[in-house]
Parts: C-alpha cells; sequence; structure tokens
C-alpha cells in the first residue's frame, strides 16, 4: 500500500470531497516550527488548510481531491519527521528523559572545569597550567558530544535544508570555543575557554527544560477522554446469540446488552429496561436522567441502576462522545496560534547574530590581520549574545508563579495558561459542580413533621440516589421496621411498615391523583398508601468562596456570565443567588463552545471555569480555563489551572497571579533586550574574552531568575473588597439572556 494510500486510509471524510488528517510531529518546539510545519503542508497540492498544535504535536490537514497529497513526505522536506496519529497516542515522553540528562551531564561538566579554571585564574605555572586545560578538555569532550547533540541535531536539520535557527548559532559558538580552547590547549597558551562552551549548554539546557515540562502538562485532556470510551460492547443477535465486539464494529441498528455500572458506547435508543444514567457527561447536571424503553441515550454516559437492552442510532465516530473529542482536538489545534512573545523575539536572533558575528571577524582581519584574535573576538560576540536570559525570561516566571499559586492551591497544568489568564476580561462559569457543589441539600427541614421525618430518612438510607442521600443525611435517627423494601429506577424506593405502603420519591409516582401532588421535577415526596405526607425541598449549595470570588472579579470590572446545562429554573436560582444577570440554560457541550466561540468572535478573551465531562471541550475552547480538583478527570486534564481547596476564591487569586507575572516578563524581556544592546558593542570592540562573555551572558540570566523570583506569594487569604457593589461590566448583547 502506497503512503497516499494509508493517508487516504486513516483520514476522516468531511463531505464534498473534503477530507481532514490528523499526523503526528514530535521534533516541534517552538513557533518557528510551527511556521514551517504550516508553510510545508500548505504548498501540497490539494491542501486547503493546515494547523499545528504545538501542545499535542500534532498537525491537523484538510485536503480534498481524489488522491491524498504526501504529506508526509512534505514534512520531511521541511525538517521534520511525521507519521499519522492515532486517537491515543503514547503518553510516554522521551524527549523530556533525553534533556534532563543532557542537563545533568552539562551541569556535572560545567562544574568541574570551573573548578579546574579557578586554579589556572590562581597563578598555576606553565606545566600545571596545561595538565588543568588537557584535563578540562578530556571533561568537555563528552560533554559536548552527548549534551550539545540537542542543539547540534537540530542545527544540522535547519541547515541541510537551506534554513538557519536560533540553535546555528549556538552550535556554531560553543564548538569554535571548544576547538579554539584545544588549539591553545596544544600550542600551551596561556588562556582556553572549555569552561565557557559547557556552561554555556547548562544554561541553554536550562530553559529548554523547563519549557518543555511546561508545554506537556497540557498533553493529556485528549488522551484522557479517548480512554473514557468502551473498548466494546455486548452485542445480541436475531437468534439470541450474545457477542463482544469492538466498538468500531458496532453498526447502525446493532442492539446492545448494557449491563449496571457500564457506559454507554455509541449514542442509541432505549428498547427494554428502565434505568437511571448518569449524563453529567452531556449536561453536566449532578441528578440522574431516567430512561425508559424509547428515551435516547448518549455515548459515554453511565447507567447507573438496571440492565438495559439498547439499538444503535450511530457508529463509534459519529457518536457524541467522539463529537466532544473532536471538538477539544479542534480547540486545542485553535490555542496553537498562540505565539508566545519569546519565540519571536528569538526568531530573529539567528540572522542578527551571525551577521555581527562574521562583520566582527571580517573587521577584525581588516583591522589587525590575526586570525587568532578575530576568531576569539566573533566568538565572545556569538557567545555573549547568546538568548540565554530571553529564554528564561518566560519559562522562569512560570515556574515561580506555578510555585506561588500551588502554594495557593491552584495547580498550573499550562505555561501558555499563564500569559492567556492574564489578557483575560471575561469570565464564564459553569454551574452544577463549580458555582455549586454539585451535592443537593435538604432545606426545609422545620417544615417537616418528626414522624414523616424519621420514616423518610429510613426509606432514603436504603438507596444510593443523590436526593435520597440528601433526605437521609438530614433526616433524624430514629429506629423504623421496613419490609417488602423495593427501589424502582427512575421513580423512587417504597416499603411497607405494617399494612400501611410508604413511597419517597417523584410525585407523580408516589403521589395518587393530582390533588395532593406537588410539581414533578421539583424533590421528592413522602407519600402513604397513596397519600402526600411530607414534600422536601432541596437547593445545591454554593461552593464556599463563590460570593467573594463573583464580588472580588466584579470589583476588577470583569464581566461574568454563567453558562449551564441545567434546567432554567435551577440556574436562574443560582444566578440571582450570585447577583448575576448574564446567564445560559439546557445547553450542550456544542452549544457551550458555540456561545464561547460568540465571546471570542467580539474580540473577548475569556476564562471558563467548569468541573464536568461536559465541560471539557469548553475549557479547550476558552482563552484560559480552570477547573476544581473534584471535577472529572476529562475536565481537569482539559483545564490550564486547577484549583484543590473547595473555595472559589482561586479564581480571583489566579487572574491576580498571572497578570502579576505578566509584569514581570515584560521586565526580563526589556533586562534582556537591554543586556543584549549593551554587551554586544562591547564584544564588537574586543573587550572581552569569550570566557568573560559566558560570565556576562550567564549574570544576564541570573539576573532574569531573580527578578521573576520577586513575584509575592499568594498563599494569605485575600480581603474582600471594601467596594460598593457595582453594576456588573456590560455584557455582550448575545449573552445577557433570562431563559424562559
Amino acid at each position: 500500500m502506497s503512503p497516499s494510500d494509508e493517508i487516504r486510509l486513516a483520514s476522516r471524510d468531511l463531505g464534498g470531497g473534503r477530507f481532514q488528517t490528523e499526523l503526528s510531529v514530535p521534533g516541534a518546539r517552538c513557533a518557528g516550527c510551527i511556521s514551517k510545519i504550516e508553510k510545508g503542508l500548505a504548498a501540497e497540492a490539494g491542501v486547503e488548510s493546515a494547523r499545528m498544535n504545538l501542545t499535542a504535536r500534532r498537525a491537523t490537514v484538510i485536503w480534498r481531491g481524489d488522491a491524498a497529497p504526501h504529506l508526509i513526505a512534505a514534512l520531511e522536506r521541511v525538517g521534520f519527521q511525521a507519521h499519522l496519529a492515532g486517537a491515543v497516542e503514547d503518553t510516554r515522553d522521551p524527549e523530556l528523559g533525553r534533556l534532563v540528562r543532557a542537563l545533568a551531564v552539562s551541569g556535572f561538566g560545567a562544574m568541574n572545569i570551573m573548578l579546574l579554571s579557578v586554579s589556572v585564574w590562581s597563578g598555576a605555572d606553565a606545566e600545571t597550567r596545561q595538565i588543568f586545560h588537557w584535563i578540562s578538555a578530556a571533561i568537555a569532550l563528552p560533554c559536548l558530544i552527548y549534551a550539545g547533540r540537542i542543539f547540534y541535531q537540530s542545527a544540522w536539520s535547519a541547515l541541510r535544508r537551506g534554513r538557519t535557527n536560533m540553535d546555528v548559532p549556538i552550535s556554531i559558538g560553543v564548538t569554535l570555543a571548544f576547538a579554539l580552547s584545544l588549539y591553545d590547549t596544544v600550542l600551551n597558551e596561556r588562556h582556553a575557554y572549555f569552561d565557557a562552551s559547557i556552561s554555556l549548554l547548562f544554561f541553554l539546557l536550562i530553559g529548554r527544560t523547563l519549557d518543555h515540562i511546561m508545554r506537556n502538562r497540557a498533553r493529556t485532556a485528549i488522551s484522557g477522554l479517548a480512554r473514557l470510551a468502551p473498548r466494546g460492547a455486548t452485542v445480541l443477535h436475531e437468534d439470541g446469540q450474545r457477542e463482544h465486539i469492538p466498538v468500531e464494529q458496532i453498526a447502525v441498528g446493532t442492539r446492545l446488552l448494557l449491563a449496571t455500572g457500564d457506559r454507554v458506547p455509541v449514542d442509541a435508543i432505549v428498547e427494554e429496561g428502565r434505568s437511571e444514567l448518569d449524563c453529567a457527561i452531556a449536561t453536566g447536571e449532578s441528578a440522574p436522567r431516567p430512561v425508559e424503553p424509547g428515551s435516547p441515550v448518549q455515548a459515554g454516559t453511565l447507567n447507573l441502576m438496571a440492565p438495559l437492552t439498547l439499538r444503535a442510532t450511530a457508529r463509534a465516530d459519529a457518536s457524541f462522545l467522539a463529537e466532544i473529542l473532536r471538538l477539544m482536538q479542534a480547540a486545542e489545534g485553535g490555542r496553537a496560534a498562540y505565539r508566545r512573545v519569546a519565540d519571536r523575539a528569538a526568531s530573529l536572533y539567528a540572522p542578527v547574530v551571525h551577521a555581527a558575528a562574521l562583520l566582527t571577524f571580517l573587521g577584525w582581519m581588516v583591522v589587525g590581520g590575526d586570525w587568532h584574535r578575530a576568531i576569539t573576538v566573533a566568538i565572545a560576540v556569538l557567545i555573549i549574545t547568546c538568548p540565554c536570559a530571553l529564554g528564561l525570561a518566560v519559562p522562569m516566571v512560570q515556574v515561580t508563579a506555578a510555585r506561588r499559586l500551588f502554594e495557593a492551591g491552584i495547580m498550573v497544568k499550562d505555561g501558555a495558561g499563564l500569559e492567556r489568564l492574564a489578557q483575560v476580561d471575561t469570565v464564564v462559569f459553569d454551574k452544577t459542580g463549580t458555582l455549586t457543589l454539585g451535592q443537593p441539600r435538604l432545606v426545609n427541614a422545620a417544615d417537616i413533621s418528626a414522624s414523616a421525618f424519621a420514616l423518610a430518612g429510613a426509606l432514603a438510607g436504603r438507596s444510593r440516589h443523590p436526593a435520597s442521600r440528601a433526605v437521609a443525611a438530614a433526616a433524624p435517627s430514629s429506629p423504623v421496621s421496613l419490609s417488602e423494601v423495593m427501589e424502582y429506577p427512575g421513580l423512587g424506593i417504597e416499603a411497607r411498615v405494617g399494612k400501611d405502603l410508604y413511597r419517597l420519591g417523584r410525585s407523580e409516582w408516589a403521589v395518587t391523583g393530582a390533588a395532593n401532588a406537588r410539581p414533578a421535577g421539583s424533590g421528592p415526596v413522602l407519600s402513604r398508601n397513596g397519600r402526600q405526607l411530607a414534600a422536601f425541598a432541596l437547593q445545591d449549595a454554593l461552593r464556599p468562596g463563590a460570593v467573594e470570588a463573583i464580588e472580588t472579579l466584579r470589583a476588577t470590572g470583569l464581566p461574568i456570565i454563567l453558562l449551564s446545562g441545567d434546567e432554567p429554573e435551577a440556574v436562574e436560582a443560582v444566578a440571582r443567588r450570585l447577583g448575576l444577570t448574564a446567564f445560559a440554560s439546557r445547553l450542550l457541550p456544542a452549544d457551550k463552545v458555540a456561545r464561547l466561540e460568540a465571546l471570542a468572535a467580539e474580540g473577548r478573551r475569556v476564562l471558563m471555569v467548569g468541573d464536568g465531562l461536559n465541560d471539557a471541550p469548553a475549557l479547550s475552547a476558552a482563552h484560559a480555563s480552570m477547573a476544581p480538583a473534584d471535577a472529572a478527570d476529562v475536565g481537569r486534564a482539559a483545564a490550564d489551572f486547577v484549583f484543590l481547596h473547595p473555595g472559589l476564591e482561586a479564581v480571583p487569586r489566579a487572574v491576580r497571579v498571572a497578570r502579576e507575572a505578566r509584569r514581570l516578563v515584560h521586565q526580563n524581556f526589556a533586562l534582556s533586550i537591554g543586556y543584549n544592546v549593551l554587551a554586544l558593542p562591547i564584544a564588537v570592540i574586543g573587550l572581552v574574552t569569550p570566557l568573560i562573555a559566558a560570565l556576562a551572558m550567564s549574570t544576564s540570566s541570573i539576573i532574569v531568575v531573580a527578578n521573576a523570583l520577586r513575584l509575592k506569594r499568594v498563599d494569605r487569604p485575600e480581603a474582600r473588597p471594601t467596594v460598593e457593589r457595582r453594576p456588573a461590566v456590560p455584557v455582550p448583547s448575545s449573552m445577557a439572556e433570562v431563559p424562559g
């Protein structure tokens, strides 16, 4: 099979002769890589668009035609190895191990060579000096080969295709410094600069390793969601035989058996049985949804109560769960369009420094004719202008901010998220599990008689339904003898006490007739022989600190919007308790993403705070995102930040830290650029040696690191705002809606 045929078979048909192909590009590392990959793919005939997701190391290509374009060959021409991406990539990270090992080797070498250099600087005689230089060379060579290959491989890949990148001058500088030092050692000259070359590698690898760690913390969302999907399902054939097959083989119309505790494999309709489903992945609502014959069920939802017989209505690749997965992939691909300022500035570094070093060499040759002096000064120019401080400007602030946030109970999962969080101008909250705890509690206990409360508590204690647990938790402890206990999924629980039949559950089931029944869906009722004894009002408790968090965000001028999949009454009640005027209800995951895209189209940078599986696509699509630690696994994986404490004060704290981090990043850029503006002329006129250049470069890096450490701690509780409640900043007209 030809590569073109393989690409065609692995591509998703978008209709109209258009196809989408996912490629894994593990060698992509920076904004320059993104530009080269996208341009290389776009140049292929038939390609309509190409987008590189640096976080996931994936390229998404949309193409048209009968024959697939040669996408992998196109990437090889621009210097990147690629292969077709699977649904779940290998979670191992060999690149991180390679960076850490290189960092350890270069650190060991730099430390030992510097110790030997101290002896030389202290005035060792010629023989001792040469011995120390030879020992330094013996240490430096393997370090240069092993640790330097990180830069050499990248530089060679660019050079052999007629291009350059920032690793080219780094490779040239350290290699020339080592070669010239080895030449001077052979001739027993006074100076050698082995320490400069290895120290330079060490500091550069620090920045590269930190940046790699921060980027890779955002790569687990899609794989976590894909693992949620069942791998197989039990099929019921026409002859009554049962067979377990992979979900990919399930066709529309196939009859499926779903056991209690299993997840629905594909979108389907219930044919037989009654049960309740955990539909948090679809709506975010905490209450289970009752299903019966004829009810539609969606892939990924969890069967809680009883076995069901289903009939598939969609294939696995067209199911609800697959749609969420595609939404997250598209959203992460969109996020890859974000370009870090450091990457953009560093992209200008290579041509400028190459030109400066070459002109310096030629100038000194014209002036003095001494090639040794000319190349020494040129090496100093290459080293002193190394973008080490520039490379550390962002990751060091991010690591410091991540530590400060962790001390306050907030985990940073994506370094770029700090930059995006500092830019947000609108905050969108989910309701259940975010503004509220998703745990209903009884609010009218004082209105219920002691005898009815005791009976309700005894019945509720036999059920695991969330409403029953809320009643049981509030009811007084009282021994009640129950017999013939039976739970009816989706309806409630019943039992006999003597000759009387008691029911606790839905009002239309527990109460005979409508005269004494409360409105359906407003809470469980207790009945005796069909007559209502008590009605229980449940309310989802607000998350601790929710009111204070909303007030703090509003005081800083950020408009607040509530988007939820819950029913309008529940959403409006929470909005009213928090003083919110912009909210929407009954939103599916795709609806939330559409709302966020509408806000983005109006120029808004949105912070999404959510917790459920249904929020995962919205968390990925937002400009920045946060989730509580008790959120669903996929929700936590999709978010940029996870707050560990139950209080919602973490949201304004994170915004404050991100804005402070942005200020420090700007300062670090100013320090880095100012250093190069001052250092370059001094190096060009020959006033520094390669060793002094390396020390100056290291000093600039230390200054940048020290400035990053100035970020204030945030582990103390924030003071509540003393300002009066101000009107919310106007939100886009399309969002200021009250559901009817």
